[in-house]
Formats: structure tokens, C-alpha cells, sequence
């Protein structure tokens, strides 16, 4: 399932830099709005496993660029590939941690070839997410907000794909985005330890 969501992932990456170049051309599609899925009702939030983050160490990514806490050593996994139509190649690093089998956590940072217009930064996150949910017709929309983090504008997101849960805080930094996110089964969500591993990120 993981690798699937590395490959939508990849395909969604694109965004930013295609609404940077060309936002009024951006293909017509039904997209969705950071907001609550209304279609999910109390009953189907995520139960919370409370569990221990003392096993937890630093880690850097291998620019040195971000850092955060992670479950375990991560595997690295790096690829660099153009852009369709376009000469510009996009470069991303993901570093994928697993926790007690049962749940794996990721920091990837993607660097796109040129600056991407911050004005155009909801709108970049909200194609980035668009991209993830269209990947898989199983994925629903638990909810996606736009908030601030250190002063950048962040969208945390939460999917849903049958048993599976899907979570993370995409950011749009000048021209890198930055992803952390968490995959699990259901009974094994865990909100606490998801919340230690995103407070924990760390941009130098």
C-alpha cells in the first residue's frame, strides 16, 4: 500500500511547479477545498492508540536541509526525472521509517528546478492533495486544513483508503516542498505519536 501512495505521491508532485508556470491553463477537474469531508461522520475518526515516543532519535535529511524524529533508521530513497514537455528535472528524497510493523512514517523533500511563487502556495498544496486522492478512487477525504507552521503555509491532510489511514502536513518552501506523513491500519493509528513526529520537523 505504502509504495502505492510513493507512486501517487510522485505523479503529485508535479503540481506546484505546473500551477507556478501555467495556473490559468491548469486542466478542469473536480478538486477538493481544505475543509472537513462531510461525508465523514463521528463514528468514523480515528481511534487513538496511545503508545511511548522515548525510542525515538533525530535524523536529517541527507542535504542536511530539514530534519525531524524518527521511529527507526530510515531507508532512503532518492529520484531525479523530467518533467513532461518541459527540459526542467524534479528531484525528490524520501526517507521512510518503519514502527513495530504495524505502522510506517516518511519525511520527502521534493526540489522543483525554480522558485515557485508563494502567492500561488494554497493553490499548489490543494492540486498536490488532488493529485494524491485521484491516484486511488478507494481514497476518501477525512479532512485538510490550511494552517501556518513557522510562518509557511502547510495543509494537513488525513485519507482514508479502507483499513488504511493516510496522514500528513505538505509545505511549499520557496521551491521545495516538504512532506511528513504517516501510514497505518486502523486499529493501529496512533494521534500521539503522529503529533511527536510532526511538531518534531525541523527546516534549517
Amino acid at each position: 500500500m505504502f509504495g502505492k501512495i510513493i507512486a501517487a505521491l510522485a505523479l503529485s508532485l508535479w503540481t506546484p511547479f505546473i500551477v507556478e508556470c501555467a495556473p490559468a491553463k491548469s486542466p478542469k477537474k473536480e478538486t477538493v477545498s481544505p475543509k472537513t469531508d462531510k461525508k465523514a461522520s463521528k463514528s468514523e475518526s480515528p481511534k487513538v492508540v496511545a503508545k511511548s515516543q522515548n525510542k525515538w532519535q533525530d535524523f536529517y535529511s541527507a542535504s542536511g536541509s530539514c530534519g525531524c524524529k524518527m521511529p527507526s533508521v530510515p531507508e532512503h530513497v532518492s529520484e531525479k526525472f523530467k518533467m513532461p514537455d518541459s527540459p526542467h528535472e524534479l528531484k525528490y528524497d524520501a526517507y521512510i521509517a518503519d514502527h513495530n510493523k504495524n505502522s510506517v512514517y516518511m519525511l520527502l523533500v521534493a526540489q522543483y528546478p525554480e522558485h515557485v511563487d508563494q502567492s500561488y502556495a494554497q493553490a499548489s498544496l490543494e492540486g498536490f492533495l488532488n493529485g494524491i486522492l485521484s491516484y486511488n478512487p478507494a481514497n476518501q477525504l477525512i479532512f485538510a486544513d490550511l494552517t501556518l507552521v513557522n510562518g509557511h503555509e502547510a495543509l494537513d491532510f488525513f485519507i482514508r483508503a479502507g483499513a488504511v489511514y493516510f496522514r500528513g502536513r505538505a509545505m511549499l518552501i520557496k521551491n521545495s516542498l516538504y512532506l511528513m506523513a504517516m501510514e497505518c491500519e486502523a486499529p493501529s493509528y496512533d494521534e500521539a505519536q503522529y503529533n511527536h513526529f510532526i511538531s518534531s520537523f525541523l527546516l534549517k
